[in-house]
This record gives structure tokens, sequence and C-alpha cells, in this order.
């Protein structure tokens, strides 16, 4: 079985990111991260992916959106992101 492809979509300086990346990392999960602090290409790749994100953290597994750093902790409190995880 192979692991889940997980991505974020950071800002520097971003504390909510940080927990995000922290929780993530507590997990042991391997995540691709994408810095649009300046903007660019890669936040109009996340606004495209994730209709309606304004805010970072945005976490992606296997391409399905989670959402940020609360919907990543009530997801966690819920025993939800370990399957998620783990599919």
């Amino acid at each position: 079985m192979s692991a889940p492809k997980v991505e974020i979509y950071t800002k520097w300086g971003c504390p909510y990111c940080v927990r995000a990346k922290a929780l993530l990392d507590r997990k042991g999960v391997a995540y691709e991260e994408y810095d649009i602090t300046m903007g660019g290409p890669k936040r109009a790749e996340m606004v495209s992916r994730v209709p309606g994100a304004v805010t970072v953290p945005q976490v992606l597994v296997n391409d399905r959106a989670l959402g940020g750093c609360d919907d990543l902790f009530a997801l966690d409190a819920r025993g939800k992101l370990d399957e998620l995880l783990a599919a």
C-alpha cells in the first residue's frame, strides 16, 4: 500500500500553517509544501484546486481538499484524519 499524497499551501509567518504542519509531522506524514507568500502561480493553483479558498493553510490528501488548520484538527479529534492518511 502506498502512502497518500499530502499537499499543503502555506505562507511565511502563518501560525496556523505551523500548527497544521506540526500535526502532520507528529503523525509522521510526508507532505509537499507550496509557499504562496508572494502569490504567483502556486496561489492561482490553490484557488483553482480549492474554490473559495482565501486563507492558508489549505491541506489536500490525494487531491481531496480537507480545509485549513482548524479543519485538520477537527478531523483528528474525530479520528477521521488517521483514516484519510492511511487510505
